[in-house]
């Protein structure tokens, strides 16, 4: 795989899987790239929620708005240029704001082939 550039404006945003809240996923780099982590963006409409189990490492980097992360209890809330990492094997509760977010997100292995 060559060196990169990205934009957001080349994401094909898409739902996860199983889901059906205002949140969609834009993989840039992924499996079919040759690479072993995905990388895209992601966008949350305003006040979404999404359960999830982490079934891979995933890293957030909110770039608009505000994002908070339940896990085990504790809250993080996150806003632009802020990272939240979420270990595999993690139950969370993912919330957007009122003004919604734009995140950056890099995931190791690859989120769409584990959650298959």
């Amino acid at each position: 795989m060559k060196v990169r550039k990205y934009d957001q404006t080349d994401a094909k945003f898409e739902r996860s899987p199983g889901q059906d809240a205002d949140i969609f996923a834009g993989n840039l780099a992924d499996q079919r790239h040759g690479g072993p982590m995905t990388i895209g963006y992601g966008r949350y409409g305003p006040d979404q929620v999404l359960e999830t189990d982490i079934v891979v490492d995933d890293v957030m980097v909110v770039l608009k708005g505000k994002v908070s992360v339940e896990a085990h209890g504790e809250i993080l809330t996150a806003g632009p240029g802020e990272i939240i990492y979420m270990p595999k094997g993690n139950s969370v509760v993912i919330r957007s704001h009122a003004e919604g977010a734009q995140t950056a997100y890099v995931t190791y292995p690859h989120w769409s082939e584990a959650e298959r």
